[in-house]
């Protein structure tokens, strides 16, 4: 299923990814500080939104209450896909030069990354051996590592 969230309906789906089932008076109240909308525009939006199945309304209740029908990282999945389409040919290392090389990506995030990911890989239950050296550091290389005697091994 393709998913397609507007910047505008992404705002509702954070409101009910927070909490849900919400009604749109609940709605409205969160998203009107931060953008001015009224209660005619979160009903327009809503109504879309249903229309797309992003989300679902219960009206068995005197107030319509809506559920988001699609996770938050199944949007954010998505979202990113389209961006690396789009700006990055595809290809997450494309993105990944541009943030090093504008300051935005540190080594510590690049670390963070790589622990995650094999945090990831472990949970998938994946034979790749991955090395953790004396400074706590997933090594950056798979196999073969010769930059730091290891402290231990994951298989």
């Amino acid at each position: 299923m393709s998913i397609q969230v507007t910047e505008a309906e992404w705002k509702i789906m954070e409101v009910l990814w927070d909490h849900a089932p919400r009604t749109m008076t609940e709605i409205t109240a969160v998203l009107s500080p931060t953008t001015g909308w009224t209660r005619h525009t979160v009903i327009t939006l809503l109504k879309r939104m249903v229309e797309k199945g992003t989300i679902s309304v219960d009206d068995s209740d005197r107030a319509k209450k809506y559920t988001p029908l699609v996770t938050r990282e199944e949007a954010s999945t998505e979202e990113t896909h389209k961006f690396l389409s789009h700006i990055f040919k595809g290809k997450a290392s494309l993105l990944v030069n541009q943030l090093v090389d504008s300051g935005d990506l540190t080594a510590d995030d690049l670390q963070q990354i790589l622990e995650n990911s094999w945090m990831s890989d472990l949970k998938r239950n994946r034979r790749e051996s991955r090395q953790f050296h004396s400074a706590g550091r997933l090594c950056l290389q798979r196999e073969g590592c010769s930059c730091v005697p290891p402290i231990f091994t994951i298989f």
